[in-house]
């Protein structure tokens, strides 16, 4: 069971030099590091020096996976600082292995000159849905009880996720971590949905799937420790990848942050690598 105290350790960066940093990871029981895992990581990494600033988009492309064997290093370079806006690229390796890269930018507050937002999907409350897993802190459940492992059922691509963390400290950093921790995990799942014969649980069996690439823009705070509908579509899949995007509200169906991901979903090829 993932637990809020195993992924606060992996998001307690430990400095080795100047921009230069040593990450941990969270236990989750994969045999590879989790994608949301270095997107979290990479959000602080990039915060560091930049006070008064917040993530406002991060764009991650996935080189190679992770082994939870051994510990990362994160390696960011400052693009820019201003006074409202700031850049950096945020580079995670193990060892001389390139595993993940990211363009982040970094935004402050400013007064709004014009404002809308879409509104969260009506859909059934958390309480009204059945929880997912076998507990832990990363309390999800899945809007209209849509068993992404089974093969048999199909649906249209689209999933709604609550999801929470049970724990988690009132901080606005770790708030943001935390939030890209849980988006990584539903967009491969979604796009299987209309395939009769494909579900997550042939995913690295069967099939080979994967994330390539994520991108995540935040609009409002949202304490990670409430409820949060993730609301996912898949409007594509062909070539052996799947393209989805989703939309994050808060649980009084405001709009905290949006997403997109390229995935891979192909038959496994024994020995072959991406």
């Amino acid at each position: 069971m993932l637990t809020i105290e195993s992924l606060l350790r992996a998001f307690a960066l430990e400095p080795t030099g100047p921009l230069r940093y040593r990450g941990r990871h969270a236990e989750t029981g994969h045999a590879v590091v989790f994608g949301g895992q270095l997107l979290g990581q990479t959000i602080l990494a990039a915060r560091a020096g930049h006070d008064g600033k917040a993530a406002k988009t991060v764009h991650t492309v996935f080189a190679r996976g992770a082994s939870p064997e051994a510990p990362l290093s994160i390696e960011v370079d400052n693009m820019h600082a201003g006074r409202s806006l700031a850049s950096s690229t945020v580079t995670i390796l193990q060892g001389e292995r390139l595993c993940a890269r990211s363009l982040v930018l970094l935004s402050a507050d400013e007064d709004d000159f014009i404002r809308h937002a879409d509104v969260g999907p009506a859909v059934p409350r958390p309480e009204d849905c059945k929880a997912q897993g076998e507990g832990g802190d990363w309390e999800m459940r899945i809007v209209g009880d849509v068993d992404l492992s089974d093969p048999d059922l199909v649906g249209p691509p689209e999933l709604d996720v609550w999801t929470r963390f049970v724990g988690a400290p009132k901080d606005p950093a770790i708030d943001q971590a935390l939030l890209a921790f849980a988006t990584d995990g539903f967009l491969i799942g979604t796009a299987m949905r209309p395939h009769v014969g494909v579900g997550q649980a042939q995913a690295h069996r069967s099939v080979s799937t994967g994330v390539l690439s994520h991108t995540l823009t935040f609009h409002e705070p949202c304490p990670a420790g409430d409820w949060m509908l993730l609301s996912h579509r898949s409007p594509y899949s062909g070539h052996g990848r799947c393209y989805g995007r989703a939309n994050v509200f808060n649980g009084d169906g405001r709009l905290v942050a949006s997403f997109v991901q390229d995935g891979m979903i192909r038959p496994l090829r024994r020995g072959s690598s991406l």
